[in-house]
């Protein structure tokens, strides 16, 4: 091998340990950020432990419950339910955020509720 394809060899493999570090740093941001909702923020409903981001976006609806302190694992919940539909819903554990959760809403109503521990929000039918 020549001097230039060493060269060549050796920036390749820089740059291929760079990118999977850049990768590794990223990993929980992205990990994050896809929890969270693609749209428009409409609303927020705030309670004392946490708040529920609700987001629309070409008549889906999305909602996700937030933790106000994050540490240990504890019941959270979010649902959106669109007016006469089942709701969508996800509980469970969990250190950050339940959800999201996204409905086809349309132009109907739709009631969204979050809970973090014993306190919890509730939208009320709402158009949004």
């Amino acid at each position: 091998m020549d001097k230039s394809a060493i060269r060549r060899h050796m920036a390749l493999g820089v740059a291929v340990l760079t990118a999977s570090g850049l990768l590794s740093l990223a990993g929980t941001g992205t990990a994050e950020a896809a929890a969270l909702c693609s749209g428009r923020k409409v609303r927020t409903l705030p309670f004392s432990t946490g708040s529920v981001q609700i987001y629309k976006k070409r008549g889906y609806v999305c909602a996700v419950t937030l933790r106000e302190r994050q540490g240990t694992r504890t019941y959270m919940s979010v649902s959106v339910r669109a007016w006469r539909a089942r709701p969508a819903v996800n509980k469970g554990l969990f250190k950050h955020h339940a959800g999201p959760v996204t409905v086809h809403a349309g132009h109907r109503r739709v009631l969204i509720k979050g809970t973090v521990g014993s306190d919890s929000a509730s939208s009320g039918w709402i158009r949004l």
